[in-house]
């Protein structure tokens, strides 16, 4: 395993870490304990030790199952988990201070831990960067012993810079991969300049990025992937990247030509963020023990060349960048 720095946190955290969303069963299945411990399991016996959640994965279960865990693993295992969510309707009004500290101590409950060691907005309204009084609560809670560190999960570039204004913001959780480049152009330097941890979220645009899917893929009716392809029930941008689907099948034949002969992408798609050194981690999702393993590939391949990087380029220009660019 890789460890790099999360920003002013001070957490040396593992290059390849570990989403929850899926272990939260909000992917179309339900939730299982066992399946979470097997996942949870092979992620940090290969040396993962940062672990995102919210609480909203399956109404606390993710985060139940994640304090479980980690109380009883003898390795030091940095939890994360985010708030706001929750609120219905999930508008900037909804924000407010004494409901944020209730949801925060209803995580520290979840898990049964004293400490949450990140708490992070969960993609909040955009008004919500332009309020203070939000982000000084979190001072309150840290000073009470209750947070180690604040970040905030956005769902759009601007957002991304606006929040690192605020001198508690230590991470920042972002969409960046192949299909979603916008973060490279100044906010990547930005968090550099600031001591921000970059977590990258959705790094295979959804699966698409594993090249496993086709027009005939189906998907749950739960899944995100089938009843939110248009964003009716969120934002766009958290499927598939925002991107067509079909548009995105395109663009991965596309890629297909530029890593012949590999039945999984997955790996050179992780690869391609982790050549940015602002990322301090990445978080895929993993619904089975054997997709944490084959995220973990990514860490055994060569570098993506020059001529390569050139041609995924060249890719996301023709294919992605028109559609999606300048709305996330």
């Amino acid at each position: 395993m890789i460890y790099r720095k999360l920003g002013k946190t001070g957490f040396e955290v593992s290059a390849i870490s570990l989403g929850t969303w899926q272990v939260g069963g909000k992917w179309g299945d339900d939730f299982s304990q066992d399946n979470a411990d097997r996942i949870l399991g092979a992620a940090v016996d290969n040396g993962v030790n940062f672990i995102d959640t919210a609480d909203v994965y399956s109404d606390g279960e993710s985060e139940k199952a994640i304090g479980n865990f980690v109380r009883n693993r003898k390795e030091k295992i940095y939890v994360a988990t985010k708030c706001g969510r929750q609120l219905n309707p999930h508008i900037s009004e909804a924000y407010q201070p004494t409901i944020l500290r209730k949801f925060v101590e209803n995580s520290l409950k979840n898990m049964g831990l004293e400490t949450l060691d990140l708490i992070q907005l969960h993609c909040p309204p955009t008004d919500v960067f332009y309020r203070p009084e939000i982000f000084e609560l979190f001072d309150r809670l840290k000073a009470e012993g209750k947070i180690k560190n604040l970040g905030v999960s956005v769902e759009r570039v601007e957002e991304a810079l606006k929040g690192i204004e605020y001198n508690n913001v230590t991470t920042v959780q972002i969409i960046f991969n192949m299909f979603r480049q916008r973060p490279f152009e100044l906010f990547l330097d930005q968090a550099k300049k600031k001591d921000i941890g970059v977590i990258v979220r959705v790094p295979l645009a959804s699966g698409l990025l594993t090249g496993k899917f086709n027009k005939a893929s189906s998907f749950s009716i739960g899944d995100h992937r089938n009843f939110n392809r248009n964003g009716e029930a969120f934002d766009k941008g958290e499927t598939f990247s925002g991107i067509d689907y079909n548009t995105g099948l395109e663009a991965v034949e596309a890629l297909k030509t530029v890593f012949p002969n590999q039945p999984n992408l997955a790996p050179f798609a992780l690869k391609w963020i982790l050549q940015f050194d602002a990322v301090s981690c990445i978080i895929p999702g993993a619904s089975s023990p054997q997709q944490v393993q084959s995220n973990l590939q990514c860490l055994s391949i060569p570098d993506i060349t020059v001529e390569q990087l050139k041609c995924i380029q060249s890719i996301y220009e023709k294919y992605i960048k028109p559609s999606v660019h300048q709305r996330w």
